[in-house]
């Protein structure tokens, strides 16, 4: 099968969607299939992988994202001569497999990974909150429509596409991961570089350090937990655009002893941040499926955070962690405060953690990705019999 993952942005960028499309067309291509990745700008990157085609774009900013609404020319050739295309972002690869794949008779799949909705309202704050969401019921349903086969990769996204008006029948299939480097033993990190105790209770975030994040939160309640509790740290891994304020907000909180920023760490050096620690932390309600959740669940550590889609649909309250009510200060505290306090309770959630981490294996939500992917092929084969895709692939290959 040749499988064409289109998506606005990859490598060197690092996020879990990038870091999923990657893990999902080498555990593919294992299993026979030829898997391209399609996207844009950084055409001078050395990709550690083969098939990527990385098309001009204009550098948004800093950001990493480049925009453009077509591909090269080599780009499109190559793109056309797919038995399935899989869209990972809706706007601009999704118009552009409209365009290149539908009248053509490719099939195509989506799966919506982000919540736009929140996006959104954390990076354009002066934007009017119905403005993003208005704008959204107006594109969503009708991109949705277009598309072969919708996915969530949570119930909770599920939820929010259709309350944006989508229509179209929705799958949930997670996103997998690979759990092997966070299943076995992991060297943990020392403690003492970061001047704890053997027998402090460390609390961890991995994750982007961005206004998203909703780490300010996480800061507020850790402080308060801190008042009391002095046998405690916080450790957060990553970097982001709100790295430095948050920096000064724990100077300002007098928390430089407590509270450590690691920035960016190699990922293969994460297991051991994770082994080292007690708890993992997120005060996050914009994730759809949580993957340092997920890894931090497999290995072993039970997770506080809050109700909303994704980290709710899969954090069990009370079975695996603890979640608390969104904006609810005082209970997310209680509860941090609990799993500092109770060791045996925390060890038993974090067992059971790695238990129920098992069902995101990238090996057993990849075959469920392929059973997708064929009978969404069988389907559009009668689409592939229409005349007017005929003629449009009559005239590829005239042109060629």
């Amino acid at each position: 099968m040749r499988i064409g993952m289109m998506t606005d942005i990859y490598k060197p960028h690092i996020s879990g969607v990038t870091n999923y499309i990657a893990l999902n067309k080498a555990v593919l291509s294992k299993q026979g299939h030829e898997v391209y990745v399609f996207t844009f700008g950084n055409a001078d990157y050395m990709d550690d992988e083969p098939d990527v085609y990385r098309s001009r774009g204009l550098p948004l900013m800093d950001t990493g994202w480049h925009l453009n609404l077509g591909y090269s020319r080599e780009a499109r050739m190559k793109l056309i001569t797919m038995d399935i295309v899989h869209v990972h972002h809706p706007f601009l690869s999704g118009s552009i497999a409209l365009r290149y794949c539908r009248p053509r008779g490719i099939p195509i799949v989506f799966t919506n990974h982000t919540r736009y909705d929140l996006y959104t309202r954390a990076y354009i704050p002066a934007l009017p909150e119905f403005v993003g969401i208005t704008a959204l019921e107006a594109v969503m349903p009708v991109f949705c429509r277009a598309c072969d086969l919708v996915i969530a990769p949570s119930p909770g996204m599920k939820t929010v596409l259709e309350g944006f008006g989508v229509i179209t029948k929705i799958d949930v299939v997670p996103n997998g991961v690979d759990l092997k480097p966070f299943k076995k033993p992991a060297n943990p990190r020392d403690r003492a570089e970061f001047g704890f105790r053997p027998e402090d209770v460390i609390l961890i975030y991995v994750g982007r350090v961005g206004p998203e994040k909703n780490i300010p939160f996480l800061l507020r309640s850790f402080a308060g937990a801190a008042q009391v509790y002095k046998n405690i740290g916080l450790v957060i891994v990553g970097d982001g655009l709100e790295k430095d304020n948050l920096q000064d907000r724990v100077r300002h909180m007098q928390l430089d002893d407590s509270v450590h920023f690691t920035g960016m760490v190699p990922y293969d050096q994460l297991p051991g941040y994770l082994a080292m620690a007690d708890v993992f932390v997120t005060a996050s309600v914009t994730e759809v499926h949580p993957l340092s959740v997920i890894e931090a669940m497999a290995s072993g550590l039970p997770v506080l955070g809050i109700q909303s889609p994704g980290v709710g649909d899969t954090v069990k309250d009370g079975a695996t962690g603890y979640l608390a009510p969104d904006q609810d200060l005082a209970a997310f505290t209680a509860k941090m405060i609990r799993l500092i306090t109770d060791g045996e309770t925390r060890k038993a959630l974090g067992r059971a953690a790695a238990l129920a981490a098992e069902d995101y294996s990238i090996e057993h939500t990849s075959l469920l990705m392929i059973d997708r992917y064929k009978a969404v092929i069988k389907q559009a084969r009668t689409n592939r019999r229409g005349w007017r895709a005929r003629w449009v692939r009559m005239m590829d290959k005239w042109r060629n």
